[in-house]
């Protein structure tokens, strides 16, 4: 394989793992934060994209960044209300407003199942417009991308540390201490789930411009990809400052499309793509404790080894 090919292989990995981060840190934001398990993350992605898409189609690309990010708080605080409200539990308030999506995400694009973006003006295209002729090039992608990872760190790393982010972790820590603090926890729990999902949205967005098309099951499989980057990320950087945490995420989404890039060019085949992703959910959560029971096995095997002589 010559170097030019492996370049593609890293870059198209590194700009479909920093798009698909977002989703990630959103993840990081309402599972790992929050404590909450937002099952709505796949219809969440689609309709971020899909409003990105029919806004950036309607002319105006910029402004479908805070369409779709303003698309993804709303379905977060429905989420949010069925859970806080409601008494409806969060799973189950996850399946019931992603299974709504659905229908919500084809009256967005028009009753049709498919978006088609190659004739769009976007982000991507004007960026790369005013990269041409520079040394940068081709990579209007990959910056684009890099722009908006760095800012979410940044806006994750410096609002968590708000009394606001304090109180979202203590209520993912312990709602009934925040609640005997006079802390509101279905204020905190509405506002983790409406800025994750406002990340989700703008992942969505992002994957949609630079793919040029947007079809109505390009979230699906999305909560698996970013529950298996975030347990990968929790494996080499799981632990010290939020950015770092934040980073670690972000490596992670990085490695699984890295994997899942090399799949698709060993030629396998399509079908078998969410197998790979579930074997990769399966290492991610299971060998850290292997990892753990190694030194017991060790002593096991050491025991009977032992017995036999």
């Amino acid at each position: 394989m010559s170097l030019s090919a492996i370049w593609g292989l890293v870059q198209t990995a590194l700009e479909l793992g920093l798009t698909c981060s977002l989703t990630v840190l959103a993840l990081f934001l309402s599972y790992s934060m929050l404590n909450v398990c937002d099952l709505s993350t796949d219809g969440c992605f689609t309709l971020g994209a899909a409003v990105g898409a029919v806004v950036a189609i309607s002319g105006h690309p910029w402004l479908s960044i805070p369409a779709a990010m303003g698309a993804g708080m709303l379905s977060g605080f429905v989420t949010a209300v069925l859970q806080t409200r409601m008494g409806i539990e969060s799973l189950l308030a996850g399946i019931i407003v992603n299974t709504g999506l659905y229908s919500i995400n084809i009256a967005v694009m028009g009753k049709s199942s498919l978006l088609n973006m190659n004739k769009t003006v976007t982000i991507f295209t004007k960026l790369k417009d005013l990269l041409a002729d520079t040394p940068l090039a081709g990579l209007n992608e990959l910056i684009i991308s890099l722009i908006a990872v760095a800012l979410v760190i940044v806006f994750l790393a410096l609002f968590l540390r708000t009394r606001l982010g304090l109180a979202i972790r203590a209520t993912g820590n312990n709602p009934d201490m925040v609640r005997s603090s006079s802390i509101n926890p279905v204020f905190t729990t509405t506002v983790g789930l409406c800025v994750a999902n406002a990340f989700t949205g703008l992942s969505g967005c992002l994957l949609a411009q630079s793919q040029k098309s947007v079809n109505i099951d390009i979230g699906s499989g999305m909560v698996t990809i970013a529950l298996a980057s975030l347990l990968i990320g929790q494996t080499f950087l799981g632990r010290g400052s939020i950015a770092r945490r934040a980073v670690g995420m972000v490596l992670g989404s990085v490695i699984f499309r890295l994997v899942y890039t090399i799949a698709l060019r060993l030629n396998m085949p399509a079908f078998m793509l969410k197998l790979v992703s579930s074997v990769i959910v399966i290492v991610a959560i299971a060998g850290p404790y292997f990892k753990t029971q190694l030194p017991t096995l060790k002593r096991r095997l050491a025991g009977s080894g032992k017995g036999e002589g």
